[in-house]
């Protein structure tokens, strides 16, 4: 899949700053231009995609929800 697949308006290309893992949630905050995004997302889906402090990423923002996608 692409990112070019998904149907998300709001994109913002980023860097991992920080990544607090929980049992089930994890809060990641992206640094963007625009300034900071935090997503909170699956722990399962962090290990999954192997995000780290540092990785380029996309926040896909819609509506109440930000999404992770790797850049690589």
């Amino acid at each position: 899949m692409s990112i070019q697949s998904i149907n998300v308006r709001n994109q913002f290309k980023g860097v991992i700053k920080e990544i607090i893992e929980g049992p089930v949630l994890s809060e990641v905050d992206v640094e963007t231009a625009s300034g900071i995004v935090t997503s909170v997302i699956t722990t399962r889906s962090v290990r999954e995609l192997q995000l780290k402090v540092g990785s380029p990423v996309v926040a896909f923002v819609k509506s109440t929800e930000v999404s992770i996608a790797t850049l690589a």
